[in-house]
């Protein structure tokens, strides 16, 4: 998967602009502010529909304009034309200039995985970080999984409403409750299959990756979930000895809502007890692991973004580890000085030298 060109139109800091990118290696290189980030941050939405910032839709618009458009193209089996705008009449995408209804049968038609410095946290984050990192790379990589959080979201929403009004209201009748919190577990145990497989799929790969770049083995990653390996009989009777405290919170306290992801090395909790260097490596591992996923498991080649990691990991292990990437890659690298990457890495690559939102483009060879 190639994106061979990339349009912007009113996105962030960018009024108009056109690249055109390599097939292989693409160094986007500038000072902090200078924009370069925008241009990764922009195929990523283009593919996710989202930004991977954190930020509302909003602030993707440049200031003082009313719409946004990023459209590229993008070259798997067969080429096709991706668009995405954004204006006060919402989020459009299209493909081939064809206009797609749902955005969860867009998202999935371009492979994107990526790694930003706020990944090198994701351990020490909260469940709902790291339940949003497997969510996202999930609806990639699995068609129709998007679809079924946003149901299970919006039944979850319809049910903790529900129970708000069963506190209010003593004598509300607890039959529309059951009905709803059937629905939640049905739709919930087909989301715990989909992450339980996943993190199986990743397992397959991540501790060889581990052993060849640290050294160490037993680095795992665990799905904690009060849904796995249950019945829908027995689920229902956990939503039963719940149901008070449903109630008095006015919030449902079982579901694939509140699922974890550990990561944990020689079956120690990374969180807990690993270094930060422990950390870092098992999220690189974890990224790498999902490369490998998508290569041998679906025959298909992301492509790859590295924003800004050099900001915040050793130098000479990314270059290790770029030099055992697949080459079919296409590779996206953001990065503040030229010197840190390994000359031997610049040699054919594509340079795009950002000042002050000009950017001017260098073959190296």
């Amino acid at each position: 998967m190639k994106i061979s060109n990339l349009k912007l139109y009113n996105f962030r800091s960018y009024e108009s602009l056109s690249l055109d990118f390599s097939n292989k290696q693409n160094i986007i290189i500038g000072e902090n502010g200078s924009g370069k980030t925008n241009i990764v941050e922009s195929i990523y939405v283009l593919a996710i529909t989202k930004s991977f910032r954190g930020s509302k839709d909003a602030v993707l618009i440049r200031n003082n304009k009313d719409s946004m458009s990023i459209e590229g193209t993008v070259r798997d089996k067969i080429r096709h034309n991706y668009k995405l705008s954004l204006s006060e009449d919402g989020k459009i995408v299209k493909i081939d200039n064809n206009k797609i209804a749902r955005l969860s049968d867009y998202i999935s038609k371009i492979n994107v995985v990526l790694f930003t410095p706020e990944d090198t946290t994701i351990i020490n984050d909260s469940p709902t970080a790291r339940r949003n990192m497997i969510n996202i790379e999930i609806t990639q990589l699995e068609h129709g999984y998007l679809h079924l959080l946003n149901e299970y979201n919006k039944v979850l929403k319809q049910r903790n409403a529900f129970l708000k009004l069963m506190y209010v209201n003593k004598l509300a009748s607890p039959d529309y409750l059951w009905i709803l919190t059937d629905k939640l577990i049905e739709i919930g145990l087909e989301i715990s299959k989909f992450r339980q497989k996943f993190i199986e799929d990743i397992n397959k790969y991540i501790d060889k990756i581990n052993v060849e770049i640290t050294k160490k083995s037993g680095l795992k990653v665990s799905y904690v979930s009060a849904l796995k390996n249950k019945t829908k009989e027995e689920l229902k009777e956990k939503y039963k000895a719940y149901l008070d405290k449903d109630i008095i919170i006015g919030k449902t306290n079982i579901g694939i809502h509140h699922d974890d992801f550990i990561f944990s090395l020689k079956s120690r909790n990374l969180k807990d007890y690993g270094s930060e260097g422990e950390k870092k490596n098992a999220i690189i591992c974890f990224k790498l692991a999902e490369i490998e996923l998508y290569i041998k498991d679906k025959g298909i080649y992301p492509i790859l973004i590295l924003d800004d990691l050099f900001s915040c990991l050793d130098a000479r292990k990314i270059n290790n580890i770029l030099k055992k990437l697949n080459k079919n890659l296409q590779i996206f690298i953001t990065t503040t000085d030229l010197k840190n990457i390994n000359t031997k890495i610049l040699n054919n690559c594509t340079v795009f030298n950002i000042k002050k939102e000009k950017v001017v483009k260098k073959v190296y060879e």
